[in-house]
């Protein structure tokens, strides 16, 4: 199978930090296979078939990702530590092959450690997200809830990696408010215990293939603006749209080309704006964004 490999700036190994960011994973230092270690583990909540699994088939940064196929078993729980209080913000890229079908929902309460919490994996918590629901809506996103109500759709891409971004606002609802590639839904009320708990990837049927990288969980509460749990660019080598992930509105993008000449500038003034490069020739370019008084610039291949 063709790899593609892509950069999503701003992301390192798995780590723990003192200040707002909680879980940053690349997948890149776990061993090819089955995944049931650190935030990782199953609806079983012991190793098993329906652990996540390690591929390098496809990655957006690196060279490996976690593969959910249609095997109709795998069931892996990102355990996100029962967070009862304040704001965070949780994300991940996706990549969903051209036809293929995904799946995730948002846990309430889990056990410390595993997936079993009260006799069952967790508190379902609302939110059924289908990427493409029985093969019959391709590119199409879904948030359901467990009755049957649609909250929000979206579109997706497809064959390409796509970022999939939850705001959880416990204290203030509790909601979250789903942002599929860049655009946001409308808040969702959740839960029947107001935890965030956990994300279940599950394979829902026989056409389910979808691959997940460079997940993020972050305190949402006082992040710098450029900081790794708020900031990320995306795709590189970018062929057409360049997406650049905020939490605050961009000012302004300026693209120059290696040796310093202006090729492209705008003035967003949106929080995670699309970049249209088409235009642009193939070579290596300088991106830079200004949100406020600061500014960052980032290398993109074209």
């Amino acid at each position: 199978m063709k790899k593609i490999y892509l950069l999503a700036f701003a992301l390192g190994a798995f780590a723990f930090s003192a200040n707002a960011q909680l879980i940053d994973d690349d997948i890149e230092s776990y061993s090819l296979g089955q995944l049931f270690e650190d935030h990782w583990s199953s609806w079983a909540g012991s190793p098993g078939p329906d652990n996540a699994v390690v591929t390098d088939a496809y990655s957006n940064s690196g060279a490996q990702s976690v593969f959910i196929s249609g095997d109709g078993v795998q069931d892996a729980l990102l355990l996100l530590g029962n967070q009862s209080s304040g704001e965070y913000e949780f994300s991940y890229l996706m990549y969903i092959p051209s036809g293929k079908t995904g799946y995730i929902n948002f846990q309430g309460e889990t056990a410390p450690g595993g997936g079993a919490g009260n006799g069952g994996a967790g508190v379902f918590n609302s939110g059924n997200i289908t990427f493409n629901l029985d093969g019959l809506s391709p590119g199409i996103v879904e948030d359901i809830d467990a009755d049957g109500t649609v909250y929000n759709t979206y579109s997706y891409p497809q064959d390409f990696w796509f970022e999939v971004k939850f705001n959880f606002d416990i204290d203030g609802g509790p909601v979250y408010t789903l942002s599929i590639d860049g655009v946001a839904g409308a808040p969702v009320p959740f839960g029947t215990d107001g935890i965030v708990g956990g994300i279940d990837f599950f394979s829902i049927d026989a056409n389910n293939e979808y691959y997940v990288d460079d997940v993020l969980f972050v305190d949402a509460l006082g992040v710098d603006a450029f900081s790794a749990d708020s900031f990320r660019v995306y795709p590189n080598p970018v062929k057409d749209i360049l997406n650049i992930s905020t939490k605050t509105a961009v000012d302004n993008v300026t693209v120059y080309d290696v040796l310093g000449k202006i090729v492209l500038t705008t003035q967003p003034d949106v929080v995670s704006p699309k970049i249209d490069m088409s235009g642009l020739a193939s070579g290596a370019y300088l991106v830079q964004v200004t949100i406020g008084n600061s500014s960052k610039t980032v290398k993109i291949l074209k």
